[in-house]
């Protein structure tokens, strides 16, 4: 038997190809102790018995492979909520936690409207709900698998949402929002990121898009004002590369405050735009 700190040393070393090993390690451990990661650090001189130890050795060898850590232990946290993934959507990134701190500090009605559009996971729904119980929230996806997915996580964390399959707005009736959010597609297929990490296994459909990666951002940009309210915003999560692409789309199209707000690792990364209010129109 290996003591705690022992093999988490050992798994370090093994996924030394991994942008995060020592986390890696401590994530796979704590899950099959069944223990939190505080747990490893306050008790590094514990034994780890045969069946724990074959446990996380198998998924040790797993991860090795690449296959993402969300994937082995079929959850990734997303503000503070435990969601549920797979592998037919996009595995939710701390970085879109800045999306919905940022349209938390909207001046949006008391019960406003909202559509997340491609919501994979239900990630960023079920956030907006967690916060604004009052809100309308409603989530679609295009992939049905994903639609289920959202489903389940809504349903575990007992948030109440509108989920339903539509390909960004085909399935919408004559529905005006408050606001509109999303995390689309934005990646070139000739990207050489596609090659690496965690996005290998994540399906393409919900990372690649046409046309320099912007067909979609553009699509949405173009259709949204058929469903926004009058003063209502559009927010979306694009590539570090992409903002002056989309301010630029944004203000052509018509929107108004339009701007583009850096990430954690100052990039930008999310940009926004304004309906025309009530004046305007």
């Amino acid at each position: 038997m290996m003591h705690i700190s022992a093999l988490l040393q050992h798994a370090q070393q093994c996924l030394s190809a991994s942008e995060t090993p020592r986390l890696d390690a401590e994530v796979l451990l704590a899950h099959v102790l069944q223990q939190s990661r505080t747990y490893l650090h306050t008790w590094p001189e514990r034994e780890v018995s045969e069946p724990v130890l074959q446990q996380f050795m198998a998924l040790l060898q797993q991860r090795q492979s690449g296959i993402p850590v969300a994937h082995l232990l079929g959850e990734r946290e997303f503000w503070s909520l435990p969601l549920k993934v797979n592998d037919s959507t996009l595995i939710p990134r701390p970085d879109t936690e800045l999306l919905v701190e940022k349209i938390l500090e909207l001046n949006l009605p008391s019960q406003a409207r909202v559509l997340d559009l491609g919501t994979g996971t239900g990630a960023i729904a079920l956030a907006l709900k967690s916060e604004r119980p009052q809100w309308q929230v409603t989530a679609v996806d295009k992939s049905a698998a994903a639609v289920a997915l959202a489903k389940a996580n809504a349903a575990r964390l007992q948030l109440a949402l509108q989920i339903f399959q539509s390909d960004w707005f085909s399935s919408l009736a004559d529905e005006h929002y408050d606001l509109i959010v999303s995390n689309p597609p934005y990646i070139a297929a000739d990207d050489p990121h596609l090659q690496q990490g965690d996005v290998r296994f994540e399906p393409h459909s919900a990372l690649v898009a046409d046309a320099a990666g912007f067909a979609d951002l553009a699509s949405i940009i173009h259709q949204a004002p058929d469903y926004l309210q009058p003063g209502g915003w559009l927010w979306l999560e694009h590539g570090y590369e992409q903002a002056q692409g989309c301010r630029d789309l944004l203000a052509s199209r018509g929107f108004s405050a339009v701007q583009s707000l850096r990430d954690y690792a100052n990039l930008e990364r999310i940009s926004y735009g304004r309906w025309r209010n009530k004046e305007a129109n």
